[in-house]
């Protein structure tokens, strides 16, 4: 049954896909407020000049990718987040649900069982 209450507040959070920080497309995850991962560059071995400027080329991806990373590790994190909540508000929901049928199943019981 919590299985079930799990996946039905996956639903809930896909469902409002404003409170998402992340798409899932597929089946696959992706961040989308971090634009786009960048290529790696390739090391230009054709002359000193073309090998500085790979160097560097590659000094500014690996900046751009330690961003995109940091964004991507704190958009998954927000999901997760998100779906770790509404899924233990969705089991409370459940739970509180369930002691009610079984107050309410305890008193006509009880009623029943004086007449």
């Amino acid at each position: 049954m919590k299985q079930r209450t799990f996946f039905l507040g996956l639903i809930i959070i896909m469902a409002s896909s404003d409170a998402m920080a992340g798409t899932i497309t597929n089946g696959a995850w992706a961040p989308t407020g971090c634009g786009t991962e960048t290529v790696a560059p390739v090391v230009d071995q054709s002359s000193f000049d073309a090998y500085n400027k790979s160097v560097k080329a590659i000094n500014e991806w690996q900046q751009k990718t330690n961003a995109y990373n940091t964004c991507l590790i704190n958009e998954a994190n927000a999901d997760n987040a998100l779906i770790v909540k509404t899924a233990q508000e969705e089991q409370r929901r459940f739970h509180a649900a369930i002691q009610k049928i079984q107050i309410d199943t305890d008193a006509a019981k009880a009623k029943l069982d004086r007449k």
